[in-house]
């Protein structure tokens, strides 16, 4: 079974499609492993939730998931993110509304357990430290946890004294997950946020044990001009062109 990992496509369809288009032309993939924001900041929630469900797949709530349908408040999101997602909320339809409402805090996928922001606290943390993940890793019971939410490609492992190693993914690298404990971000697919403006994802083999990360070009220009024409706020424009 192949897997293609997605994280924070964020209402992004260019870049959910260039994504889409690169798992296939490396070999393809048996489904979708999406670990949340489906929706949000971008011009095209209601179609990459279309796509995302044309697919076999497993997915997991985001904060902006429920934000846009009032499962959470909007009042912990920054003025932009509150606007953003109160727009893509207008233009979803009652099955795309109820689909978002169902879905799960935590899902398995293989060796993978899926949570947006931790094991810990599903929706909302952001896990971008060695003590943060260190609580994590007692919280799940797969080789690897994968999550999202601050759409930075990271790999947490966890040592035999106990200690938790971080890094940054690269380009093209395969993690071999058997006989590991990791924890894994394969980045944002729809707003990139490590200075690289590239669409980021991830490639699971269960055969091969391995979780392969990629970067991948795709036409940015057409995802802001579709934000000009829905009045999306210019800062959520301007940050696509730096991946920050």
């Amino acid at each position: 079974m192949r897997a293609l990992v997605v994280a924070d496509v964020h209402g992004n369809l260019a870049a959910f499609e260039a994504v889409i288009a690169d798992a296939r032309r490396r070999g393809g993939f048996d489904l979708i492993a999406c670990v949340g924001d489906i929706v949000g900041y971008g011009p095209a929630p209601g179609e990459c939730l279309a796509l995302l469900r044309s697919f076999p797949h497993v997915a997991v709530a985001g904060n902006h998931d429920w934000g846009a349908i009032g499962k959470v408040s909007l009042s912990d999101f920054n003025p932009a993110a509150a606007e953003a997602c109160r727009w893509a909320g207008a233009q979803l339809n009652a099955d795309q509304r109820t689909y978002l409402e169902e879905l799960p805090l935590t899902a398995t996928v293989g060796d993978l357990t899926l949570a947006h922001g931790s094991p810990r606290d599903p929706i909302w943390e952001y896990l971008v430290s060695e003590s943060a993940a260190r609580a994590c890793f007692p919280l799940f019971n797969t080789p690897a946890c994968l999550v999202g939410h601050s759409h930075i490609p990271l790999l947490f492992e966890q040592q035999a004294d106990g200690s938790c190693a971080e890094r940054l993914l690269a380009p093209d690298e395969a993690v071999p997950l058997q006989g590991r404990r990791l924890i894994i971000n394969p980045g944002g697919v729809g707003q990139p946020r490590d200075r690289d403006p590239r669409t980021a994802y991830a490639l699971y083999d269960h055969e091969a044990r391995t979780l392969t990360h990629r970067r991948v070009a795709y036409d940015i220009a057409a995802t802001q001009e579709a934000m000009r024409r829905h009045g999306l706020p210019q800062s959520l424009i301007e940050r696509l062109s730096y991946g920050v």
